[in-house]
């Protein structure tokens, strides 16, 4: 790698509103278009069901205010990475790069990609193959907005995201207007798990931990990152309880539980049958924010762990112009490129990636909360931002990321998904597993 290449690396071009923004688009995803008829067909009553979108936000806010204290300690593009790095050594490190770069941030992206697919096919499609052919238009449309560099990619996000939540307000609001335009039916009492209502609510607001790969490039990163993970999460839960009042106030928690698509069918209370159109769009937009936010940080560990081992020092390499990783722009579009193809031949993408990344994902997310603990236990100067009432926040946050593990796994047991997707579970579990005789050999290298 050319010396003068390697001596290029990022700025700090991102604003707390940056930080907020981009976290914001990383959390409000198409998880709130598909998955709330699911929690309400777990849960027992409204409270409960507006309950778990409250605690799902306070669990949330737990692994923020850990990942503020360890972005405060190690400010880095790196994120995550850096943390494992420093905490448990270089062999985590590689392997949670390996695993995030073929597994984890690729394949929730494809997973959105998917989402977006479905929508775009509403509006236009193209043929048998249409969402699997949108979600590849939607992957590399993304991955050359970024490689135009940093400056352009937060612009679009903030414009994207200003968008969306104005759309969601919108519904909202109107839905509230109209709360009583259609009665619901109201069948006895959900008998679901609040433990599964949890896992659905915990994967919509899933993305925040996102934030952590923008430390490098934001402003005063070891105060302002804690500024960006809190305002952000709150928002995000104000957002999410809003749409849901009135998801309830439109079709009341009966009529949720029986929808096959509640937002579609919220929009028919609304505007009738060509609401759907509008509603298309506002998953189409909500999936590629998602995805441009997701795309922009994924490429940063990538970029770090290049920078670490040799074998892979080409990805180390931070283009000047644009102030961008291109290389690891390139190889994650890959990647995401190879998943779309495979999720084609699956019965749904979107929860074929969700079965093929869950396992791994939480597994590293509950190693980098641990690490907080390494990092007390050492001393040393004390960062700008500590978690408050540590260690009970942090071990909250823990407990959650081993049940979410657990879940993950147990993903292979459900009657429904299981004969469907149990190969996509274990296909993720393989690929991470196949980065530690790759980080043997690298290193003898």
């Amino acid at each position: 790698m050319d010396s003068n290449q390697s001596a290029v690396a990022p700025k700090p071009l991102l604003s707390v509103t940056d930080g907020i923004f981009l976290t914001i688009g990383m959390v409000i995803g198409v998880g709130i278009f598909k998955l709330p008829s699911m929690i309400a067909g777990n849960t027992g009553s409204t409270a409960e069901f507006l309950g778990v979108w409250l605690l799902g936000g306070a669990v949330s806010l737990c692994g923020a205010l850990v990942y503020a204290e360890l972005a405060s300690r190690h400010p880095h593009t790196g994120g995550e990475y850096t943390f494992l790095a420093r905490g448990l050594g270089s062999g985590a490190a590689f392997l949670f790069a390996w695993s995030r770069m073929t597994v984890i941030q690729t394949g929730a992206i494809v997973a959105v990609a998917f989402a977006f697919g479905d929508y775009a096919s509403e509006i236009l499609r193209l043929g048998d193959r249409s969402p699997a052919i949108w979600a590849a238009l939607g992957v590399i449309a993304l991955t050359a907005l970024n490689l135009a560099g940093t400056v352009q990619s937060k612009t679009t996000q903030k414009a994207t995201q200003i968008a969306l939540v104005a759309v969601l307000l919108l519904l909202a609001l109107g839905a509230l207007a109209a709360g009583g335009a259609k009665p619901a039916a109201a069948p006895a009492a959900s008998a679901g798990s609040f433990g599964l209502a949890m896992i659905f609510v915990l994967f919509t607001f899933g993305g925040w931990n996102e934030a952590a790969y923008l430390s490098g490039e934001v402003r005063d990163a070891p105060r302002n990152m804690l500024k960006i993970l809190v305002v952000g999460i709150l928002a995000v839960t104000a957002i999410y309880l809003l749409v849901n009042i009135a998801y309830v106030s439109a079709l009341g928690l009966g009529g949720m539980r029986e929808s096959k698509a509640v937002a579609a069918d919220l929009v028919r209370v609304l505007a009738g049958g060509k609401g759907v159109v509008l509603l298309s769009l506002v998953v189409c937009v909500s999936a590629l924010t998602t995805m441009n936010a997701a795309v922009f940080t994924g490429a940063r560990t990538t970029w770090a762990f290049g920078r670490d081992f040799a074998t892979f020092a080409r990805l180390g390499a931070w283009r000047d112009s644009g102030s961008t990783p291109a290389n690891a722009l390139l190889l994650q579009c890959a990647v995401m490129l190879v998943l779309i193809v495979a999720g084609a031949f699956t019965p749904d993408g979107f929860s074929a990636m969700v079965a093929y990344t869950a396992p791994v994902f939480w597994t590293f997310f509950l190693l980098t909360g641990a690490t907080l603990f390494v990092f007390r236990r050492r001393g040393g100067e004390e960062p700008a931002v500590k978690v408050p009432l540590h260690p009970v926040v942090t071990l909250a946050f823990l407990a959650m990321c081993v049940y979410m593990l657990y879940s993950s796994i147990d993903y292979i047991r459900n009657p429904v998904f299981g004969p469907k997707f149990g190969l996509m579970v274990l296909a993720g579990l393989l690929v991470m597993l196949a980065g530690i005789p790759l980080y043997f050999l690298v290193r003898r290298k």
